[in-house]
Order: structure tokens, then C-alpha cells, then sequence
């Protein structure tokens, strides 16, 4: 019979991912081992392979988890929008919010996915780049809906990835103590889109 899980097993789980996102972020995930990452987190290997059986099955459950975490957001962002009775454009505005809150706080797990998904087995790897595309379609979707006039089958791919390029590298320079916080941040994301959007040429 198998040994049943303790209470706090998931707890213990998301504190190692954590750790090893850590790892990876600061030493690149070739060069980290188990040793690394049980070193950093003040404990063994053996302890560590109680939990996972390989770095492998780390990196997997780390993007499996914050692929979920982004899809979840945007249900969670279409909900908002619904029960606050919020036109295209301030959903769209409150999608943006609610991403930049979650890279504000999932800084290296964000790193992970947009440099270590490759690093997975065939299976795993297809399953992750899936969820990555389901993310950049419901923004597509949000951005159709918010500027109907401007995006179309030709530029709509161009102008989601240049919102992606406007959000998605902030760990590289974006810090939660520096002149500007992530929530103003995100205003000014919003405003270069009502900008640069906001009426036809």
C-alpha cells in the first residue's frame, strides 16, 4: 500500500519550485543539479528526491504549474470583466493588470518558461508550447474585441506579440523597488495602447 502523502506535501512541493526556479534563473538550468537546488534549499538530495524524482520532473511541474497559473488568469480576467459589467477595452486593460501582477510575483518561474521549456522531453515540452499558444490566442481575442477598427487577419499576430514584447521581458529590468512599480507599470502599457490603438488610420 502506498504511503499516503503528509499534509503539507504540496506546500514542500511549491517551496522547492521555488527554490529551483531561483536556481535556474540564477545559474541557468544545465548547469543546475539536484545538489544546487537541495543546497539552496538548506536540505539532501534524498530529502529532495522524496519529493521529485529528477530536475527534469522540477522543471515540468514548475512550467506545468504557471502555464495552469496564466491560464487561469485570463478565466479569472473574463469573470471580472463580466460581474463588473466591463466594455472590451477595460477588460482587456484588466488582463493586462492581472499578468503583470503575476510576473511581478512569479519573476523566475516567467524566466523558466521563456528559456528552459526546451529542455523538456518531446511530450512534455508539446503540452507547455500548447498552453503558451492558448495564452497568446485569448489575448488575441481580447485585443479583437477591444480594437475591433485596427486589428485584422493580417496585422492581429504583430500586434499581440508587440504587447507580449511590451510585458513579458519586465524581470529584465523591471524591479518591484525601482521609480516605477508593476501596477504603474501596467498603466502605461495601457495607455500606449489606447494610444497607439484607440482609433483607426
Amino acid at each position: 500500500m502506498a504511503r499516503p502523502k503528509s499534509a503539507s506535501h504540496d506546500l514542500k512541493r511549491d517551496e522547492i519550485l521555488d527554490i529551483a526556479a531561483q536556481c535556474f534563473a540564477d545559474g541557468s538550468y544545465p548547469a543546475t543539479s539536484m545538489s544546487t537546488i537541495a543546497a539552496a534549499g538548506g536540505t539532501s538530495k534524498a530529502r529532495l528526491y522524496h519529493y521529485y524524482e529528477s530536475k527534469e520532473a522540477i522543471l515540468f511541474d514548475l512550467l506545468d504549474r504557471y502555464t495552469q497559473r496564466l491560464l487561469a488568469l485570463i478565466g479569472e480576467s473574463q469573470a471580472v470583466a463580466q460581474r463588473r459589467d466591463l466594455d472590451d477595452r477595460a477588460a482587456l486593460h484588466e488582463l493586462v493588470r492581472r499578468f503583470l501582477q503575476e510576473y511581478e510575483n512569479s519573476a523566475t518561474r516567467h524566466v523558466a518558461l521563456l528559456a528552459d521549456t526546451k529542455f523538456l522531453g518531446e511530450e512534455q515540452r508539446v503540452l507547455i508550447v500548447a498552453r503558451q499558444r492558448d495564452v497568446v490566442a485569448a489575448f488575441t481575442r481580447f485585443l479583437k474585441r477591444a480594437y475591433p477598427e485596427r486589428l485584422n487577419p493580417v496585422n492581429q499576430t504583430a500586434v499581440t506579440m508587440m504587447l507580449f514584447g511590451m510585458i513579458n521581458w519586465t524581470f529584465t529590468w523591471l524591479r518591484p523597488d525601482g521609480p516605477i512599480s508593476y501596477a504603474a507599470f501596467a498603466d502605461e502599457v495601457i495607455a500606449m495602447l489606447e494610444r497607439g490603438l484607440s482609433s483607426a488610420t
